[in-house]
C-alpha cells in the first residue's frame, strides 16, 4: 500500500472531520483530541500546530512524539478491515485513529477507548469487584 493516497492528505483537512462527526453524536472535541493525544503522545499545542501546519498524515505519525504502546490492544473493524491485521504500519496507525474516532462517536466510555492492558486494569480493580 506505499504512497496510498490517505498517506498525503493532510491531518488539518481531516481533524475537522472528526470534529463534525463527534459532535453530530453529541460528543466534544476535548474528547475527541484526547483520543489523539493518547494515540500519538502530541500534547495539545503539538496537535494544534499539526493541524495549522497542513502536514500529512504520513508526517503527522512520523512526527508524532510516542505511538502508546497500547495501541495493539485496538481491535475491531474499519472500513470492513480488521485493524490488527493491517500490514502496512502507516495505514494501521491511521486505522487506529480512525476506529478510536469511530468509538468516540459511538458513545463508549473514554475509560473503555483508551486501552488499558487486562494486567493492569485487574490491578486497578478493587477487590471482591
Amino acid at each position: 500500500m506505499a504512497g496510498h493516497r490517505i498517506f498525503g492528505m493532510s491531518f488539518g483537512s481531516i481533524h475537522p472531520l472528526y470534529v463534525q462527526k463527534v459532535e453530530r453524536k453529541g460528543r466534544s472535541r476535548a474528547e475527541l483530541d484526547q483520543v489523539i493525544t493518547w494515540l500519538t503522545g502530541y500534547d495539545d499545542a503539538g496537535l494544534a500546530e499539526a493541524i495549522a501546519d497542513g502536514r500529512t498524515l504520513e508526517a503527522f505519525f512520523a512526527d508524532a512524539p510516542a505511538l502508546n504502546p497500547n495501541a495493539a490492544l485496538i481491535t475491531g473493524v474499519i472500513c470492513g478491515v480488521r485493524v490488527e491485521e493491517i500490514e502496512d504500519p502507516l495505514m494501521q496507525k491511521i486505522r487506529y485513529m480512525d476506529k478510536l474516532v469511530d468509538e468516540v462517536a459511538r458513545g463508549k466510555r473514554m475509560t473503555s477507548i483508551l486501552r488499558v492492558p487486562e494486567a493492569a486494569d485487574a490491578r486497578a480493580r478493587p477487590r471482591g469487584a
